[in-house]
């Protein structure tokens, strides 16, 4: 038997706006989670000096494990060793390896609704059997220890994203304590995705490794380094799993890119730079959250952090997809339809990303409030 996989319908968006693009349209992308800068210039820098001086080959940087190791001493006050840290092409194959490390086929894994949409189809992929948890406003659409503590039977595991995609919401540390001892208590392994730690408009996020040492932690260079074409990305995994970690890395993907891994480094090195664009996307989404009234747009998820805003469009559309379509089409803005974060309730939502220019969010503000207008919601 094949598993079957659900399509990423925002790629289908994306694909169309590139090629309206392509015939000379005018398009705004705020589809994707990917921001819009490049990576940080020492690390761009660095990585032309490689080009012209490193021939390359399957290698993993011990530099750059003990540097992320570092990294949660320093943010976290936890301490990580570096034979801990794999090195991964991208979060995603870092969470093929989280799950396949933890869990046999079968095993039921539980995830917040809505969340990332390769949550859903990795697990089905992996033939694991995905336990969707509801999360509405009651809950900031985030998964409760109350929640985990229900679940009958309890799950084999929980992933985790705080901040969170396509929402933004943060798990309070008091909550995150409370999560980890339901799942101690109960056996559940946890995988922590915190592809966003570092893009928080409040309280910092905390990471999982605090609270449940055991846990394995998810992470990549995409979005706070601003390298998401570079692929590179890493997994925390507790010292019993490193063995059945790297002999999956190994014979599944071999190494990461060692073009990205030495730019990765010299990307540690650039937090002026980056904080720059925390600042960028601080702004962006204020603007987004003062024109959302004059959308008819009152009914979002908290965007504590990464770089969306998810938005209840249900008194216009029952049809989320259909509804970015036409708002593409008709503005030139692309964004994200609810289905691929909701396969319940996301047929009455839309996602935006503002990880783009500030005046990109202005010109998309512009062209949606007469647009918004004219469907009855503002």
């Amino acid at each position: 038997m094949i598993a079957s996989i659900d399509p990423f319908h925002a790629i289908a968006i994306s694909r169309e706006a590139h090629a309206l693009e392509a015939q000379g349209r005018s398009i705004l992308h705020m589809e994707f989670g990917q921001p819009s800068t490049g990576a940080p210039a020492a690390a761009i820098a660095r990585a032309h000096h490689v080009l012209d001086t490193d021939p390359m080959g399957y290698w993993e940087s011990q530099a750059l494990k003990e540097r992320i190791a570092h990294l949660y001493t320093e943010r976290h006050g936890v301490s990580v060793e570096a034979e801990q840290v794999l090195l991964t092409c991208g979060a995603s194959p870092g969470l093929v390896l989280a799950l396949t490390s933890l869990f046999a086929p079968g095993a039921r894994v539980a995830t917040a609704r809505p969340g990332y949409v390769a949550y859903r189809n990795t697990l089905k992929a992996l033939y694991l059997e995905p336990v969707e948890v509801g999360c509405g406003p009651a809950e900031r659409y985030q998964i409760s220890a109350a929640a985990l503590a229900a679940l009958d039977p309890a799950p084999d595991g929980l992933i985790l994203a705080s901040p969170a995609n396509p929402t933004g919401t943060i798990i309070p540390a008091d909550e995150l304590a409370r999560i980890a001892q339901v799942c101690a208590d109960r056996g559940i392994r946890i995988v922590s995705d915190e592809i966003y730690h570092g893009l928080s408009f409040g309280e910092s996020a905390h990471s999982m490794l605090e609270y449940a040492p055991d846990a394995v932690i998810v992470n990549s260079f995409s979005k706070y380094f601003s390298m998401a074409g570079w692929r590179l990305g890493w997994i925390v995994v507790p010292p019993a799993l490193i063995d059945a970690a790297r002999a999956r890395m190994g014979n599944l993907f071999l190494t990461p890119p060692v073009l990205a891994q030495q730019a990765g480094l010299a990307a540690f090195d650039c937090t002026d730079e980056l904080e720059a664009h925390v600042e960028t996307y601080r702004r962006n989404r204020q603007l987004l959250l003062d024109a959302l009234p004059a959308l008819g747009l009152a009914r979002i998820a908290p965007p504590d952090g990464a770089f969306y805003i998810y938005a209840d469009v249900g008194h216009l559309t029952q049809d989320s997809l259909g509804f970015c379509q036409r708002l593409l089409r008709e503005t030139g803005v692309a964004t994200a339809p609810g289905i691929d974060f909701d396969p319940v309730d996301g047929h009455r939502f839309i996602r935006f990303s503002f990880a783009v220019s500030t005046d990109r969010v202005e010109d998309a503000i512009a062209r949606m409030i007469p647009w918004f207008a004219a469907q009855g919601g503002a």
